[in-house]
């Protein structure tokens, strides 16, 4: 195998991120509703904790940008 496949194989696993925090992200956010419904005053915090969740989907993304684009122009 050749370094730019092992480069793809890490990009792909890093990109797996997103399919937990898309689990998560949506568990949060029925368990938001539900929260939402019993105290509407404390919406703002609650929707705080929600966009929290998104970062690490974000981060994969990155990570397999960085892996796919820029790191195989150190190897050759």
């Amino acid at each position: 195998m050749t370094d730019y496949g092992l480069i793809a194989i890490a990009a792909g696993i890093a990109v797996c991120a997103g399919l937990g925090t898309g689990i998560g992200e949506g568990i949060a956010a029925s368990k938001a509703v539900e929260a939402v419904g019993r105290n509407p005053e404390a919406e703002g915090k609650i929707r705080t904790g929600i966009a929290l969740s998104e970062t690490v989907a974000i981060y994969g993304l990155l990570i397999s940008f960085l892996l796919m684009f820029v790191f195989p122009s150190f190897i050759g």
